[in-house]
């Protein structure tokens, strides 16, 4: 591998960490959930995939479904859960990619964090309120991305 590409993909990987960094952090509540129902399920069927608990977890209207990226990687780097492999998302949506299938590592370190999380209600609608949960990433925009923008989509005359 040539040191450009060691560099983009070590810079490519740390763009993910902030952003599921700043996705648990500004929708705690919902990853919170969505930590707690990936532990459940583990607990019920030792493995399981995101798809499980996007099934469980219902989001309110408006909410980006992104944050349940930012789910599994601190129960992980714990050594309460673990990846075994991969197998193709069932959702429709979700286009047959690739999801993690998770195992459960070690089972009285998940039941201490379920009892250390407990759910917590759903965040204020005033969107004055500190904590908004609904602002990040918003699912529709009618601002071009950047990508849109470099390759002159929408520009035509």
């Amino acid at each position: 591998m040539m040191p450009q590409e060691n560099a983009g993909r070590a810079e490519g990987e740390r763009r993910k960490a902030d952003a599921l960094t700043t996705l648990a952090e500004r929708r705690k509540v919902y990853v919170n959930r969505v930590r707690r129902a990936l532990l459940l399920a583990l607990l019920a069927a030792e493995t399981a995939t995101i798809d499980e608990v996007r099934f469980a977890i219902e989001l309110p209207d408006g909410l980006n479904p992104k944050l349940f990226g930012a789910a599994p990687g601190p129960l992980a780097r714990a050594g309460i859960i673990h990846a075994i492999g991969f197998t193709k998302t069932c959702r429709p949506q979700g286009h047959a990619r690739p999801v993690t299938v998770w195992r459960l590592a070690d089972r009285p370190a998940a039941e201490r964090w379920l009892r250390a999380h407990p759910d917590q209600p759903d965040p204020a609608e005033d969107d004055s309120a500190p904590d908004v949960q609904r602002s990040l990433f918003p699912l529709t925009t009618n601002e071009p991305t950047s990508t849109v923008a470099a390759a002159g989509v929408g520009m035509e005359n």
